[in-house]
């Protein structure tokens, strides 16, 4: 018998976990470690922020869906990681301190013998003074919580905006090193819809405010579209929607704090600025979650296993070098930690070699460069080949190590651009690969020609919401739920 332990239950979590499940036989336990009680369809956090879904739309308990495929559920936060185990034990170890509210102040050492994780990020609001909807200035929809109290502060300054009133409404990244441009931008877009629907857009100032050298970068270095033989690229697609929806852009910019309606940014060229706002969305940049690593007599090996933003290191090429000299390959394919072949770490929680997109600087030594994104279908691809390797592990196959970099996934991106089954649009995107190779396709932006589009319209709207019904469908484990494709 065998237990494998798996430290968060979002996308990449929650998807290993139900392989796992799936593949292993019943004497084989499965356990997930999570602080959440509830899952989160993330991408639709997009709606509940302007109101156009509840919060009780992108959620649901996780206890339910685990015990009806015989996971077993532990709501606790981990804390530390034992690698080689203790003195008591040399399996390796996990500690956690309880968030289930009736065991909350408590605390657990678990023993497994294949370690997933999946953490996820921790969202470091705290990285720009003012940001955030707690301690801050501005909204956020990182949290569908989040994203309700989003709703309601787009709902007074529409509000406002009836009433007569001008109002700047800025959405976008709070930091220089965010991720999720694509996020920012399907924001941008549904909260313009939302105005145009209330009759108020000729009175509102809309802003997207992002770490972007250019639009269309999307953290991925931009794409390069062809079709019908024409050439585009992601830059061009992206500014003619810019400009035919009226939204201004800041781009190159890296928020220094935010005070009650201002927000103070840098931008690339070392000039200082400011914005006055109304509303602000701003995401915060991620971090890991702060796992500290231990070895076996207490020595602190934190920095072995993770690099200092606090994700952990996995088979990828760490060695420091210009983008000119970044290759496909440094990317990871196993996501192994190396020195553990029974530990992995999936999603948000790797840690990538470096950005996608060429890292810039501002005169002052500011980094202004999207972070790379690892979340939503690439994630939960992650998750599956991580599942698939450990269950051939078990199952004897000692070498066996199924593979998902990066650099040879492709990647489907459907970003909604306002909602409405007749009014509605979103902008269908695909890459191959999701890290450009610039050497084997260096003649159309890194990517395979064939992998990579981006069209915008209704239809993707109506796939937009199917995929919403589709992966809640998927996350609940329901019948069939295996078959639809990560």
């Amino acid at each position: 018998m065998s237990r494998t332990i798996i430290l968060g239950a979002g996308i990449s979590g929650h998807t290993a976990a139900l392989h796992l499940r799936r593949t292993l036989g019943p004497d084989h336990v499965v356990t997930v470690v999570s602080p959440n009680s509830h899952w989160n369809w993330i991408p639709s956090n997009i709606w509940v922020g302007v109101g156009v879904m509840d919060g009780k739309d992108v959620v649901f308990p996780l206890a339910p869906v685990y015990a009806k495929h015989n996971i077993e559920f532990i709501q606790a936060k981990a804390t530390t990681i034992l690698p080689n185990g203790d003195d008591a034990d040399s399996r390796g170890a996990v500690d956690v301190e309880f968030t289930d509210p009736q065991r909350s102040g408590q605390s657990a050492r678990l023993r497994y013998d294949y370690l997933i994780n999946a953490t996820g990020p921790k969202l470091r609001f705290e990285a720009t003074e003012g940001l955030g909807p707690d301690a801050g200035h501005t909204s956020s929809v990182c949290t569908a919580g989040h994203a309700v109290d989003a709703a309601a502060a787009l709902a007074a300054t529409i509000e406002r905006l009836k009433a007569g009133e001008k109002q700047t409404l800025v959405v976008g990244m709070g930091h220089g090193t965010c991720t999720c441009e694509g996020a920012a931008f399907e924001y941008t877009f549904n909260v313009e819809q939302e105005l145009r629907k209330a009759g108020v857009r000729e009175r509102a100032e809309l802003i997207y405010l992002t770490n972007e050298a250019q639009l269309g970068d999307f953290g991925v270095d931009g794409m390069t579209f062809t079709e019908r033989g024409f050439r585009q690229s992601s830059q061009m697609w992206t500014e003619s929607l810019f400009t035919e929806r009226d939204v201004h852009s800041i781009l190159g910019a890296h928020v220094q704090r935010v005070e009650p309606g201002v927000i103070h940014y840098e931008t690339l060229d070392g000039s200082e600025h400011t914005q006055k706002f109304d509303f602000a969305m701003l995401l915060p940049p991620f971090g890991g979650v702060g796992l500290t690593a231990l070895d076996r007599d207490g020595t602190d090996i934190t920095a072995t296993l993770f690099n200092p933003a606090g994700f952990m290191k996995v088979d990828g090429n760490y060695t420091p070098a210009p983008y000119e000299e970044w290759s496909a390959e440094d990317w990871p394919e196993t996501y192994e930690v190396p020195g553990y072949p029974n530990i992995f770490a999936v999603g948000i929680a790797f840690a990538p070699p470096h950005q996608i997109s060429k890292p810039r600087t501002s005169p002052h030594g500011t980094v202004i460069t999207p972070a790379p994104p690892r979340t939503g279908m690439p994630s939960g691809v992650m998750g599956k080949t991580v599942a698939m390797t450990i269950a051939d592990r078990i199952a004897g196959k000692v070498d066996a190590a199924h593979k998902a970099s990066m650099a040879r996934l492709g990647a489907a991106c459907v970003a909604s651009a306002g909602t409405g089954l007749r009014s509605g649009s979103a902008a269908t995107m695909t890459m191959f690969p999701v890290v450009p190779d610039y050497q084997k396709y260096p003649d159309t932006g890194g990517r395979n020609p064939k992998g990579t589009s981006g069209q915008i319209g209704l239809s993707g709207h109506w796939m937009k919401l199917m995929l919403h019904y589709l992966f809640l469908w998927k996350a609940k484990g329901r019948f069939g739920w295996h078959v639809i494709p990560e």
